[in-house]
């Protein structure tokens, strides 16, 4: 059993004398530990339907949420944030990790050939906008410390007077476009050193990728990537024989160099925005991760099923939701480069020419808007595909509890259907202190026997 908190007492008396105490357990397993449900009020109905006759039949379930032992349809948050609800976050990280995973060596609908395409990892960083404390390979900073790996110090600007925080906070803000002019130039790229033009290259080959955004010390993001070279008709067709990792390689390293996007003019300052210089392209293949050794597919998607549950607070310390007036950050602990991050994002954010970047609405973000994890279509499978399988399966184990027939009948009746009636509203988010209580006490693992992550 997991630790938990003192127990509310006196509420669970309360339960326990109404009799709902295992009814309201049972049902708090189904949110798998969720800390900040979705409460919602309503009801829904199956009813059996003859789309011939119009008839209805017999009831086949039924839930009213005043007859629920929590009093409302208890409904999981999804979000993907660890820092907001380490549950739901870690099943947005398992599922990362298989989506990342089938478009390496095959899998949730992906053919297992996909493990011998070329492909590669790639890190996209941001330039500079001015010296940080680091911990160099000589071991000693600029400053002239050695900095313990969990200093905070790290990534903070050795003279704040001087960093360029706007063009930090514009990076972030132009970063997502900066990668879709990389992605354009990438298939460029690649045709050009296959004596091809960009229209005869949809026709032979097609790139496709997964990537996930990671926030540095510093408060810049920047990008992970598996990319991948396909035949025609993506995973499922085999690449041509030109196709190489070689080529490949020096393909992203030339689109990446030319990726460009002109950003606002400030004051008479022009603002032009590109991917920094240090870019590490390395082969995906099936050694170990750690040292100088090659990388395996299974490293490579933990690595960025890692990135995509954290967002800038996690790196930098800032918020991990939005700010509503910026006095509110007199009441935060944050440290003094994160606030300049934020204060200079929400200062731009007053600017009519940056209306469109929304940089008051995402200055907890420091300036970046982006998804944070992003595919092409035919990558691998989806994140929607992994959650209806996971829908698909919690309903069938529903239906094994209430004891329905879960098997159906060999010749169904064309002429029959389901109707289902359903009206939710919603009453409110989280759990009562006794809820919490028998929540972290009593719920297992979300994820066990999940067929998303078989």
């Amino acid at each position: 059993m997991p630790e938990t908190s003192a127990p509310p007492t006196r509420e669970l008396a309360f339960l326990a004398g109404l009799g709902t105490l295992p009814a309201l357990v049972r049902q708090l397993r189904t949110l798998g530990g969720c800390t900040a449900p979705i409460r919602l009020d309503g009801h829904r109905t199956e009813q059996e339907l003859n789309t011939r006759t119009g008839e209805l039949g017999r009831v086949l379930h039924h839930v009213d949420s005043a007859e629920l032992p929590a009093g409302s349809l208890l409904v999981r948050c999804n979000n993907r944030r660890a820092t907001r609800c380490p549950s739901c976050a870690e099943i947005y990280r398992r599922d990362t990790f298989q989506l990342i995973t089938a478009g390496l060596r095959g899998g949730k609908g992906t053919p297992v050939e996909v493990a011998t395409h070329p492909r590669v990892f790639a890190t996209f960083t941001a330039p500079g906008f001015g010296p940080v404390h680091n911990r160099p390979d000589s071991g000693r900073c600029r400053c002239g410390t050695r900095h313990a790996p969990d200093d905070d110090a790290l990534g903070t600007p050795l003279d704040p007077a001087t960093y360029d925080y706007e063009a930090a906070v514009l990076w972030n803000a132009h970063a997502s476009k900066i990668w879709a002019r990389f992605s354009i130039y990438l298939r460029r790229e690649v045709a050009k050193r296959a004596g091809l033009t960009q229209r005869a290259f949809a026709e032979h080959a097609r790139v496709s990728f997964a990537k996930v955004a990671e926030y540095q010390k510093r408060g810049a993001v920047h990008f992970h990537a598996v990319i991948r070279l396909d035949g025609p008709d993506g995973g499922d067709s085999p690449p041509p024989a030109w196709a190489t990792t070689e080529l490949l390689t020096d393909a992203i390293r030339a689109a990446a160099a030319a990726a460009e996007v002109a950003g606002p003019v400030l004051d008479g300052r022009a603002h032009t925005f590109a991917f920094g210089r240090q870019l590490d392209v390395r082969p995906i293949r099936t050694a170990d991760f750690t040292g100088s050794a090659e990388l395996t597919d299974r490293a490579v998607a933990a690595y960025i099923a890692k990135y995509a549950t954290k967002g800038a607070e996690t790196a930098t310390g800032t918020l991990d939701r939005p700010l509503r007036f910026l006095a509110e950050l007199a009441q935060l602990q944050l440290s003094d480069h994160a606030r300049q991050m934020i204060r200079t994002a929400w200062t731009l954010g007053a600017r009519r020419e940056l209306a469109d970047l929304r940089l008051r609405a995402w200055a907890h973000m420091l300036g970046f808007r982006g998804h944070f994890s992003t595919k092409t279509r035919r990558y691998s499978t989806t994140l929607g595909a992994l959650r209806q399988a996971r829908a698909e399966w919690r309903r069938l184990q529903a239906a094994i509890a209430r004891g329905d027939d879960t098997t159906g009948p060999a010749t169904p009746d064309d002429d029959e259907t389901t109707l289902v009636l359903s009206h939710w509203t919603f009453a409110g988010v989280g759990l009562t202190r006794a809820e919490e209580w028998l929540s972290a006490a009593f719920t297992s693992d979300a994820t066990e026997g999940d067929p998303a992550h078989a």
